[in-house]
């Protein structure tokens, strides 16, 4: 057998996409369905501490109750869930059509550890770690043209560090420097692959001050971003603070606001919004 490359691997899969019944051949739609899929919406319980999965750059109040006071959370909406359901299918079918390509694929959900901090990696493909990602085709645009490795809102390069320098004695990943984030741009389809070299050091300090963070007594002060809220001279949380499930932990005077295409969650207000305003149970505030 004629071992691929990853470099070919998004021209092979779109090749093999386009055959009608590709998924059914063989044993890709039982993979499909039947490993990755069940991990994903039926994931072991959660015990709260550190992860290699929440490595990214995040406030250290949120990641203090997310530790200490994890029943805190804001409660995920149906719509979030279904949202995240759908990136799931997306990623276990990318994984499934990589197989159906005659890519090598291996490791899948393999337990990792750095430092002590536990993970599970998605999967190996032809030797090199591979983590697959669904986004919007806002999003895709950081993994196509490269400009995620300056703007990693979402933690998404530090989750990789962790995965690569996890499995260096892995005898299934035969490059130990980099790994590779798979993207699909879940309204359009597109794939794309972008590589990164791992960060060893950066992780493993990443670990060290995290660890610091936990054992302090109580939540230390928040640092989730602010920006303008057009010229009405209010203030709201950022992209990454407004997925902050614990934002309500570290702001207890936030406000939320209901907008045609979403909630806004002001932290200073100085013209109210002529719209409604809910509470973190999205129930209508009646002032």
């Amino acid at each position: 057998m004629i071992m691929k490359s990853i470099h070919t691997l998004i021209k092979d899969i779109y090749e093999t996409v386009k055959v009608q019944g590709w998924l059914e051949a063989g044993t890709h739609a039982e993979g499909l369905f039947h490993s990755q899929l069940s991990r994903s919406f039926n994931p072991l319980p959660r015990i709260p501490g550190l992860s290699l999965s929440g490595m990214g750059k995040k406030c250290p109040s949120q990641l203090w109750h997310s530790v200490h006071t994890p029943g805190v959370a804001e409660p995920l909406p149906p719509w979030a869930r279904i949202k995240y359901d759908y990136g799931h299918i997306l990623e276990a079918y990318v994984i499934a059509a990589a197989k159906a390509a005659g890519h090598e694929v291996t490791g899948e959900q393999d337990e990792l550890h750095v430092d002590g901090v536990t993970g599970h990696r998605d999967c190996v493909i032809d030797g090199c770690i591979v983590d697959v990602k669904s986004s919007s085709s806002y999003g895709f645009q950081k993994f196509k043209d490269g400009s995620i490795g300056n703007n990693d809102a979402f933690g998404y390069l530090d989750q990789l560090d962790g995965y690569v320098v996890g499995s260096r004695n892995d005898d299934l990943v035969r490059n130990k420097d980099s790994g590779f984030l798979l993207a699909i741009d879940k309204q359009l389809g597109h794939l794309c692959l972008y590589e990164h070299i791992a960060r060893p050091e950066s992780i493993r300090q990443r670990i060290r001050d995290y660890r610091g963070i936990v054992a302090l007594d109580g939540p230390p002060k928040c640092t989730c971003g602010e920006v303008p809220d057009g010229k009405s001279g209010n203030l709201k949380l950022d992209t990454r603070a407004s997925y902050n499930a614990f934002k309500f932990a570290c702001k207890p005077y936030l406000r939320t606001f209901l907008y045609a295409n979403g909630p806004v969650y002001l932290t200073k207000v100085v013209r109210k919004p002529d719209v409604p305003e809910i509470d973190k149970f999205g129930k209508i505030v009646y002032n």
